[in-house]
């Protein structure tokens, strides 16, 4: 269903006092240069971002540049994320990924969707972080976990599917508010509104959240 205008400024609203909570809010995964952005959030799936982190420095000690990773082997690449969970596959994306921009983008990250989508490991969520926080660019809105919990218990979404959850959201929020929309969500959840212990009574946003009946309130 289209937002309203009411929607729309609730959904707004809600925004400034998250920026107010969240003055800090920025991406969580350590990165340099947008290739490693690309190769942290690969490594982020099914991992959580502090583990992430903590492989990283290493791993780009190991492999500087696209290049690096392009003459290496998924093999070699393994051991420095093997903690992270489906440590082959990703080695093996990431692998591919690097060929792909050295090949293909002359080493350089490409800047839209539809070219960050031919990199092997690279879906839209992964693209939209991309875009987002190493170019500025937003052509749409990262979901993970925590964003979609948020939408659907603020009551911006009645769906579970990301696409649809990021559409939502979208449609309610100005573009050049997408990318700090979703380091927003992701603070408040990890902070506040946990998966399953929310702590509603002290939650700086219960006034304008439907799990207390309310959704129009300032």
């Amino acid at each position: 269903m289209k937002p309203t205008t009411a929607d729309k400024r609730r959904a707004a609203r809600i925004y400034k006092k998250l920026l107010e909570l969240y003055p800090d809010a920025d991406c969580a995964l350590h990165h340099r240069d947008p290739w490693q952005l690309v190769v942290a959030t690969i490594l982020s799936a099914q991992c959580t971002d502090a583990r992430v982190n903590i492989v990283t420095p290493e791993l780009f000690k190991a492999f500087p540049t696209p290049q690096a990773f392009a003459d290496a082997t998924p093999a070699s690449i393994e051991p420095y994320v093997k903690t992270c969970g489906f440590f082959r596959n990703k080695a093996k994306n990431i692998h591919g990924a690097a060929i792909e921009v050295v090949e293909t983008f002359q080493g350089e990250v490409p800047r839209t969707m539809e070219q960050l989508l031919t990199l092997p490991g690279v879906a839209r969520k992964t693209a939209n972080v991309v875009l987002g926080n190493a170019f500025g660019i937003n052509v749409g809105m990262v979901v993970d976990t925590h964003i979609g919990r948020l939408a659907q218990r603020l009551g911006f979404t009645t769906f579970k599917d990301p696409v649809r959850i990021e559409r939502d959201l979208m449609a309610r929020f100005p573009a050049k508010n997408w990318t700090m929309l979703a380091h927003l969500l992701i603070a408040h959840g990890r902070a506040v509104c946990d998966a399953r212990k929310p702590r509603c009574s002290t939650c700086p946003l219960k006034r304008s959240c439907p799990q207390n009946n309310v959704t129009n309130a300032a």
